[in-house]
């Protein structure tokens, strides 16, 4: 198969509308990271995402909808602060968690009576989502495991020769999945931290929590239950007061003729003079924007990437964190 990298316009969206409802997959960027799209109506073209990524059957997928899509035809909202939470993040980098009717097909949800729907930011996605005036069901344009992708060439890096269309809508703004809120409850859960932070939703809805993950328990969410956002070369994780340790395991890693690369936040770069450094930023809007990105530069030119943890796990450094400690911890 022919994979093709096309910008948005007028005549791609028409080709990318043309291919989803002939049960086709779609590569589409979001404002966070590019997803793999199909039909959520779908069952066979769904089963096609799982393929071409290789991703679990266990692991449900996102659908993505227009801003003017009425969610009411795909889900029940039943706690009244759901109205509020997509008033002040929807479209944005928030999905929500709710109650199923059942239109999106089972193989979406991996038999579940839930379905995470979520409005992306992105012009050109919500142009193409509009013109498709579907649930696009969608996870991470990326191989299973592999660190998520920001660009349209890095979506062909992995699916090239696998998938017919992706759509270039340029980098991300994002940088890190969306955040992932359970609103079936009367108290909402984040199941993924991410751009929206459990201070900016208790802002809103008064008191949020974080859901406890436990073996055995049915998956709501992606990104909870696997390794993910991995690069394709050793990792190890320290803490932000161990800098001290990190340096031993670089010049560890130096004497065995290994070429190891310190990733770390540019304000703790002045302990790592002279040493090899993949530079994520200052601010935590920055370091996010910048992960996956020096995660997959990292791969090509380090045999371990030594990721330095972030100073705190509040505001979006708890969803930074989340993808550190399940791609290098």
């Amino acid at each position: 198969m022919e994979t093709k990298i096309l910008a948005i316009d007028d005549n791609s969206i028409s080709l990318a509308v043309k291919l989803i409802n002939d049960g086709e997959l779609v590569g589409m960027p979001t404002e966070t990271v590019y997803g793999l799209g199909a039909s959520g109506l779908n069952p066979d073209a769904v089963k096609k995402i799982f393929t071409a990524k290789g991703r679990p059957s266990d692991n449900p997928l996102i659908a993505h909808v227009h801003k003017d899509y009425d969610i009411t035809n795909l889900v029940h909202i039943t706690q009244n602060y759901v109205y509020d939470l997509i008033k002040e993040f929807m479209p944005g980098p928030l999905t929500l968690v709710l109650n199923s009717k059942g239109v999106v097909c089972s193989e979406a949800v991996c038999g579940g009576d839930t379905l995470a729907v979520r409005m992306p930011s992105h012009a050109g996605c919500q142009k193409f989502l509009k013109a498709v005036n579907l649930p696009i069901v969608a996870p991470s344009a990326n191989l299973s495991k592999h660190t998520s992708p920001t660009t349209a060439k890095y979506v062909y890096d992995d699916l090239n020769g696998k998938i017919p269309l992706i759509l270039d809508g340029g980098k991300c703004s994002g940088g890190i999945e969306s955040t992932v809120l359970d609103v079936t409850t009367k108290t909402p859960r984040i199941l993924r931290a991410g751009l929206i932070t459990k201070e900016m939703i208790e802002s809103v809805v008064g008191r949020c929590e974080y859901a406890s993950h436990s073996e055995g328990d049915k998956v709501r969410s992606p990104g909870v239950k696997y390794a993910h956002y991995q690069p394709r070369c050793e990792t190890a994780l320290y803490e932000f007061n161990d800098l001290d340790s990190a340096i031993f395991r670089y010049e560890k890693e130096v004497a065995k003729n290994k070429t190891p690369y310190i990733m770390c936040p540019t304000f703790v770069a002045e302990n790592f003079k002279g040493k090899n450094l993949l530079l994520l930023g200052e601010t935590e809007l920055e370091i996010a924007f910048n992960l996956y990105d020096k995660l997959l530069e990292g791969e090509k030119k380090a045999d371990i990437i030594i990721a330095i943890a972030m100073p705190s796990e509040t505001g979006v450094y708890a969803g930074i964190m989340n993808r550190l400690r399940k791609s290098c911890g």
